[in-house]
């Protein structure tokens, strides 16, 4: 195909902030049609990046029953995230969707079967992975640098980071508070870099300690206590399969000094790594060589490296959806974000939930 036309459901923060102007650097990329249920902000979205004729619903099944639409981007709250993908696959359209793939397990594992049932394309916007850091680390334990990874810390910990707006704080909507928001970027890193997708066990805890502040501090504003239903904090252990284990910590809220958001570290036989550095560079790998212990920072401040073959560089959220429109064009490009492996993240989130809420830990098969 020449013009990838698309269209976009759910035109709020994530839609105007990271999927619309990702696309409209792309060129053979139209959008041609925009649905929110606030039909306000369709407007707006098409006024600022759709072509001279777009459309604007409030139904997103309107959209989905044109027949010139061949890619979909679901960026709605995440409780409508799986049947408005099945809808979309079903109609025949590719999907990407916003991250976290689903409000749970088994929904997720409805848009899996979807996919797999229409043959059509679906992959989550877990544009980390696309970050130099990240794209670096992948290489080097590629090439065998860390040995075998036994051990990680998935790390997402605000001191005070509670989003305000929209439905964050509401867990019918969202399912959850920092694991489901932020946690499980931190998650899809770790399992990214490890190759490891096989749970064998967890245990989790949630808390809402913090939430009841009155006027609290918070970059965003504070919060409305009587509005605020899910977790402020959750930690998880995750053991898998294999013996390795990952420590994950998420917190929109914590009493701590040591808030890493969006933080990886892992520990191999040969070597270990995080991303804890400062400024650009923030990845760091340690070792030991000729009796000696050592730190290394690679400089990935130069601008225009590829990561992969012809991405072109660019912010992870440009590289994300250059990425994904390539692929749907081309099914030699590579599909980075894997249906498959966005599930396993779902899993392990749904089952962090689960072990908070009974006090027990939660078996996989």
């Amino acid at each position: 195909m020449d013009k990838v036309r698309i269209g976009i459901i759910g035109c709020g923060g994530i839609a105007n902030n990271k999927h619309m102007p990702s696309l409209a650097k792309l060129p053979h990329v139209e959008m041609v049609a925009f649905c929110d249920i606030i039909e306000e902000r369709a407007q707006k979205a098409a006024k600022d990046f759709g072509t001279p004729d777009a459309k604007v619903y409030v139904d997103y099944k309107d959209l989905l029953a044109r027949k010139d639409i061949d890619v979909v981007h679901v960026l709605t709250p995440n409780k409508q995230h799986s049947f408005i993908t099945v809808d979309a696959l079903e109609s025949g359209k590719h999907v990407m969707c916003e991250k976290p793939m689903a409000i749970n397990s088994a929904e997720a594992k409805k848009m899996l079967d979807a996919a797999k049932r229409t043959g059509k394309k679906l992959t989550i916007g877990y544009q980390n992975r696309y970050r130099p850091d990240i794209q670096y680390l992948k290489k080097c334990i590629e090439n065998g640098d860390l040995g075998e990874i036994y051990y990680a810390q998935a790390l997402a910990v605000r001191r005070r980071g509670v989003p305000t707006w929209g439905v964050f704080l509401d867990a019918e909507n969202q399912g959850g508070g920092p694991l489901i928001d932020i946690g499980t970027h931190a998650l899809d890193m770790t399992l990214y870099e490890m190759n490891n997708y096989e749970p064998q066990m967890v245990v989790g805890s949630t808390f809402r300690k913090l939430a009841d502040t009155e006027n609290a501090a918070n970059p965003w504003g504070s919060w409305d206590p009587k509005k605020f239903t899910v977790e402020d904090a959750s930690f998880g252990f995750i053991k898998m399969k294999n013996g390795a284990t990952i420590s994950l910590n998420a917190t929109w809220a914590l009493n701590t000094l040591r808030a890493d958001d969006g933080k990886i570290m892992l520990c191999g036989t040969k070597a270990g790594a995080d991303t804890l550095g400062e400024g650009k560079n923030t990845l760091r790998i340690n070792g030991e060589k000729f009796s000696k212990l050592y730190t290394t920072v690679p400089d990935l401040s130069a601008g225009g490296v590829d990561f992969y073959e012809g991405s072109g560089g660019g912010r992870p959220e440009e590289i994300e959806a250059r990425m994904w429109i390539d692929h749907v064009m081309d099914d030699s490009k590579p599909l980075v974000v894997k249906p498959e492996q966005a599930y396993v993240v779902t899993q392990i989130l749904e089952a962090i939930y689960e072990s908070a809420r009974t006090g027990k830990p939660v078996y996989f098969d």
